[in-house]
């Protein structure tokens, strides 16, 4: 959903107007550049899958609630391995973490060229076609995908609950980014009611950066933040998803962008105070959704700044664990576009929709979705950044 972050990162470093005053970035500068670019890959492989893992346990296990009402010993392995997975009952955290890197990387290189020319203006045009490019091939091939899914889920008998209409009506809504607005998410693909946010977004970004560019980013990022609770107050209570109740979040990236331009510091606080306000974003969570995200993003941003200009020990950088989210990463977004419908289907297939006492069928669905999130990644969204980047290359 956000910028390619590597592409982005060498944008930044050479899209900016040749100017006397501006230095080559020694090597030093390049290899921190390179090493935060991963950690970026790293947590967007880490956030998708934890969402797409918080949806394949929603659709193919019966719950923490109701396993625990059978009391199996502690030394099973099953009842290990359920009680293992209580964390992602948080799942939804992920979306928040997305939303952060989003603003962090779409803004980076814009707040780059500023810094270095106060002067410089924001081309539209050219900005919004690169989103249109990157975003729009996956997202209707991701929309015809959950309609072939949904045809033969809604063939098999009792139906998924988790499937909504997949009339032409609803298409239309979310083609056009409107769910949530103008009507429901398609079929059954929930997890779309985040896109419909993350283009809003690109669609006032130039706004944004125009208002940056006359007051600063702190107000901005104030008034986005006064905006936001007003729109939480007046919206959310009508069910209506719309992007102020959810600007601030990506608007933290934003400012990250431009804090680490700057070169401020982190607080040596920032862990501790991510850790405590997570927790009680989870706390939140029971009352409802929309204010544990909030808390979920002040959280993830305080790490995230801090992380971003950290040095972390090779066992960390080099591990497999961190190469695997790394990879994941990579087709993050189309796992996000695609994991429902395709865990729905297999659900419907294989288990008639029944929600299964045993916890190891929903790790095996997920292990077997990266396959497929990556070829549909290889065919749809792949070709897209490319032709995105080329199109970033001839704007430079």
């Amino acid at each position: 959903m956000s910028e390619p972050p590597i592409d982005n990162a060498v944008s930044a470093a050479t899209a900016v107007p040749a100017l006397p005053a501006i230095a080559v970035a020694p090597p030093a500068s390049v290899a921190r550049v390179v090493a935060a670019e991963r950690l970026i890959d790293v947590m967007r492989g880490f956030a998708a899958l934890l969402v797409a893992y918080y949806h394949c346990r929603q659709v193919t296990w019966i719950g923490m609630e109701s396993f625990s009402r059978y009391h199996m010993s502690l030394t099973h392995p099953g009842a290990i391995a359920a009680w293992l997975t209580l964390p992602v009952a948080w799942g939804s955290a992920g979306v928040p973490v997305f939303f952060v890197i989003s603003g962090y990387c779409i803004h980076r290189s814009n707040a780059s060229r500023l810094f270095t020319n106060p002067q410089y203006r924001l081309d539209t045009r050219e900005f919004l076609l690169r989103r249109f490019v990157r975003i729009y091939p996956a997202l209707v091939a991701a929309l015809v995908l959950t309609f072939v899914a949904d045809s033969i889920s809604l063939s098999l008998s009792p139906v998924s609950h988790k499937i909504l209409s997949i009339g032409p009506g609803p298409f239309l809504v979310n083609l056009l980014s409107l769910q949530g607005v103008a009507g429901r998410t398609y079929g059954s693909n929930g997890a779309l009611w985040t896109l419909s946010l993350e283009v809003q977004f690109y669609l006032f970004y130039p706004l944004v950066f125009a208002l940056r560019r006359r007051f600063g980013m702190a107000r901005v990022v104030a008034g986005v933040a006064v905006l936001n609770a007003v729109s939480a107050v007046l919206l959310e209570r009508h069910q209506i998803t719309f992007f102020p109740s959810y600007w601030l979040s990506w608007m933290l990236g934003a400012w990250i962008a431009e804090a680490r331009i700057e070169g401020r510091k982190a607080s040596p606080f920032a862990y501790p105070v991510a850790a405590i306000v997570a927790a009680a974003g989870c706390a939140a969570y029971h009352f409802g959704q929309f204010g544990a995200f909030q808390l979920w993003s002040i959280a993830f941003a305080c790490f995230f700044f801090k992380a971003l200009s950290q040095r972390w020990p090779a066992f960390v950088t080099g591990s497999p664990i961190t190469w695997a989210m790394s990879k994941i990463g990579d087709f993050s977004y189309s796992l996000y576009l695609i994991h429902l419908p395709i865990f729905v289907l297999i659900g419907s297939l294989l288990y008639r929709s029944a929600l299964q006492f045993s916890i190891w069928p929903s790790f095996v669905l997920t292990l077997a979705m990266l396959p497929i999130a990556w070829t549909f990644w290889f065919c749809f969204e792949r070709p897209a950044v490319k032709v995105a980047r080329r199109l970033r290359r001839k704007a430079a």
